[in-house]
């Protein structure tokens, strides 16, 4: 990341994340809920359909190592031209971030009204990767909310400056294909093909695979982008 703007981590709490969702104008038919497990019976009470799946985990070198190697490996591969990627470029912003990718790429079932993300989806939908972060530095709309949704956590939210060790990326559905997109990366990395009825046990396998990076770790939460219940 290269600016040197800091926001309040947001907490991964389904409560936090829907205030969010919420303020920015996203429809109560679409809702935060949390993915309990990873075994087929606890993916089985996530409510349908889901339109995205959000991982947090730690930031280590275990993982900054498999991160580079899966880049080189998958940077040749073919990418959806009509996903919509950004970067990251504020410290502490990849909740939203995570949350953002979630919904934009969701448009054509989301219901967005008129508010903060509209105008910032509306104004960057032409841009690059690097230009939609450096309108997220500068939009205040979407910083407010983002700072008003942090600290409303049930737990004290740290500071704007404390280093926190853990990162959010997203696993969306997109024309047929997974992918994951993750602000820290050059680009969205495909992880195959799926379909709506599979996306979420596909997704799973993808967060599977990325626990395996270091067994030993425990500070991993999943949340899903869903229908309402």
């Amino acid at each position: 990341m290269s600016g040197n703007k800091r926001w309040i981590p947001l907490e991964s709490n389904p409560e936090v994340m829907n205030k969010f969702l919420t303020t920015v104008g996203v429809s109560s038919k679409w809702k935060i809920n949390d993915v309990y497990g990873l075994d087929p019976e606890l993916l089985a009470t996530v409510p349908q359909p889901v339109l995205a799946v959000l991982l947090l985990f730690p930031i280590n070198e275990k993982f900054e190592s498999y991160f580079k190697k899966q880049e080189e490996e998958k940077k040749s591969e073919t990418v959806s031209p009509s996903l919509f990627f950004m970067k990251q470029t504020v410290g502490n912003a990849c909740g939203t971030i995570a949350l953002i990718h979630a919904v934009a790429n969701n448009l054509d079932k989301i219901d967005l009204a008129p508010g903060h993300l509209k105008n910032f989806l509306d104004a960057t939908k032409d841009l690059s990767a690097e230009a939609r972060a450096e309108k997220l530095e500068a939009d205040e709309g979407l910083s407010t909310a983002h700072e008003e949704s942090a600290q409303g956590g049930q737990t004290e939210a740290p500071s704007r400056d404390e280093n926190v060790n853990l990162h959010f990326i997203t696993l969306i559905h997109h024309s047929g294909g997974l992918y994951e997109l993750d602000g820290r990366k050059s680009q969205p990395i495909p992880h195959g093909n799926t379909t709506p009825e599979t996306f979420l046990e596909d997704a799973a396998k993808v967060c599977r695979e990325l626990m395996a990076v270091d067994p030993e770790e425990v500070h991993f939460t999943l949340v899903a982008l869903t229908g309402a219940q």
